[in-house]
């Protein structure tokens, strides 16, 4: 592999975590993103950098076997790598993994107490692969455990017997995680769960979502 493939896919990251922390939607140094390469390792966002000033030396790089391939000492990869790696054995059509934090993914976690967060059927749907006409749709949610290890093996467990209808999973008062097969797809599908997301807030304070309940 030459490596302009491998600066490629840290390029698209970079782009990708600008546009995400100018949104609002990965604050500090909040949030994750990576890129898996044909030979099954992957790019990831080092822990404890801004996503709004990403740099190609600011990326560890993770082989299959578990090891480590960091640019310098001081970068170790992000605490939520355990999710990325479950995530790629499961969908091994996934090339790309994000993952940001915004306000309105933390409000709609608390929306409900089980663990699948009901969706209205609205057309973006549409664009994360649900073609059916008033879709009856749901995304899972996990518990944000202290230890990552935990979220990532329950998110292994329950997608081994029940496989998600999205690309896409919360975990409750933290944030949204959506895998896709290229970057460009990913980005699109952070963009499109968001508008979901910010249409069930501000539904939910017209009383919108109330009378839906009501009339299902």
């Amino acid at each position: 592999m030459n490596s302009s493939k491998l600066i490629d896919s840290r390029v698209e990251l970079i782009s990708a975590a600008r546009q995400f922390y100018h949104q609002g939607w990965m604050v500090g140094t909040a949030g994750n993103l990576s890129a898996r390469l044909p030979d099954g390792s992957f790019w990831i966002t080092a822990s404890g950098r801004s996503k709004g000033e990403l740099e190609l030396g600011d990326f560890v790089r993770v082989y299959p076997n578990g090891k480590v391939e960091k640019p310098s000492t001081d970068l170790k990869p992000s605490a939520e790598t355990a999710i990325h790696q479950v995530l790629y054995a499961l969908f091994p059509e996934a090339t790309s993994c994000y993952h940001v934090h915004s306000v309105e993914a933390n409000l709609v976690s608390r929306f409900v107490k089980d663990d699948t967060l009901p969706l209205p059927p609205l057309e973006m749907l549409k664009g994360l692969g649900v073609w059916e006409e008033n879709p009856d749709c749901a995304m899972p949610i996990f518990a944000n455990h202290l230890q990552v290890s935990c979220i990532a093996d329950e998110i292994k467990q329950r997608f081994t017997t029940t496989p998600p209808q999205l690309p896409a999973l919360l975990i409750r008062d933290h944030g949204v995680t959506v895998w896709a097969p290229s970057s460009r797809t990913a980005r699109n599908y952070i963009e499109l769960v968001e508008y979901i997301f910010r249409y069930m807030v501000a539904a939910k304070g017209v009383g919108v979502l109330e009378v839906e309940e009501a009339n299902s």
